[in-house]
């Protein structure tokens, strides 16, 4: 048995996109029985219209600071390694909820580990996305936040294309996340999926591949 991961390239996602259309244009036709659709989460919320530019967002004194703490990963700039983006995060969280992973996290990098700002600050400030020097021009200098209503819109995508989806976030650092699923995915295969993506199989930078097929062959 193994396991066979296809990306689907697909046209420039805009918020004026449906994230069903793009499942049965792209995806469908290429589907078997058994298969997990998956989404990346990143498009799920440019078409629910989660994004916020630059220019809108009011970069307070705690981000201007807060930032140039955060460890940044060998690609991108990170959840937070913007002051932009630390702001998207003090104002999804609040600030001392921020402030309080702050002084944690600075403690025990010390020690050697890492995470502990996002296990504390919450998992809203790890999905914060966006802005990425090998990107595309709409998305250069903008925050997008993770998607809500994850399990419903992979429901709603499951329902179009008559198999299992999956809503990912795969990190800069090798993290997967699944922030929705249909109605037949478990928990524990909600846990196989993100084991699977952990090699981000969809890609982080230009593959403009947001769609994808896990299938398990004979």
């Amino acid at each position: 048995m193994r396991v066979v991961k296809i990306p689907i390239k697909t046209h420039l996602v805009t918020p004026y996109d449906d994230i069903v259309d793009l499942a049965i244009i792209y995806a469908k036709p290429h589907l078997k029985e058994g298969d997990i659709l998956l989404v990346t989460s990143k498009i799920v919320s440019i078409t629910q219209h989660r994004i916020k530019h630059f220019d809108k967002i009011k970069v307070g004194f705690w981000a201007n600071i807060l930032w140039r703490f955060v460890t940044v990963p060998k690609f991108g700039v990170g959840a937070i390694g913007l002051p932009e983006k630390m702001q998207a995060a003090i104002d999804e969280v609040g600030i001392f909820r921020v402030l309080a992973a702050a002084c944690v996290a600075g403690i025990t990098r010390l020690l050697g580990r890492r995470g502990d700002f996002f296990r504390i600050a919450g998992h809203k400030t790890a999905e914060i996305d966006g802005t990425r020097i090998l990107t595309f021009e709409p998305y250069i200098r903008v925050v997008i936040f993770g998607p809500v209503r994850g399990d419903e819109e992979a429901q709603r995508v499951k329902e179009a294309v008559g198999c299992e989806v999956a809503i990912i976030d795969a990190g800069d650092w090798g993290d997967v996340d699944v922030l929705g699923a249909s109605d037949g995915l478990d928990y524990s295969r909600r846990r196989w999926v993100e084991e699977m993506c952990r090699d981000n199989p969809l890609g982080q930078t230009m593959e403009q591949t947001p769609l994808g097929i896990l299938r398990v062959e004979e």
